[in-house]
């Protein structure tokens, strides 16, 4: 996850983290699922405030673009991401139907691309 802060913008840098990420998980940067860093490592990371920081992953939660797991950290949400809540609940009942039935991961994934018509590689 590539974010950057500009201290020679007007906005403020929880502000700049907060929309970075917004970006990132709408454009398919960061896909429905994905953790995001600790708030103490994206802070050191950036050279921020830790509070700076958990207060972009506050208002993204309170948005509803992320949701805080506990121990699991911070992940982006399918709304954030912009997938329909129904087609992620479908992917995991699949997920846990092939687990079920000890389909490899890898095989799990083949079947699904040649039902969506696509190649090896999702082309």
């Amino acid at each position: 996850m590539f974010i950057e802060v500009d201290a020679d913008l007007p906005a403020p840098p929880y502000e700049q983290v907060r929309a970075q990420i917004a970006a990132l998980a709408a454009d398919g940067g960061l896909p429905a699922g994905t953790r995001l860093p600790p708030v103490r490592q994206l802070a050191g990371d950036l050279g921020l405030a830790v509070n700076t920081v958990a207060r972009a992953y506050r208002e993204l939660e309170q948005a509803g673009l992320v949701e805080t797991r506990g121990r699991n950290g911070t992940v982006v949400t399918a709304r954030a991401a912009g997938v329909p809540v129904r087609a992620q609940h479908l992917a995991a009942r699949y997920a846990e139907q092939v687990r079920t039935l000890g389909v490899e991961p890898r095989r799990a994934l083949e079947l699904v691309r040649a039902a969506l018509g696509l190649g090896p590689t999702g082309e």
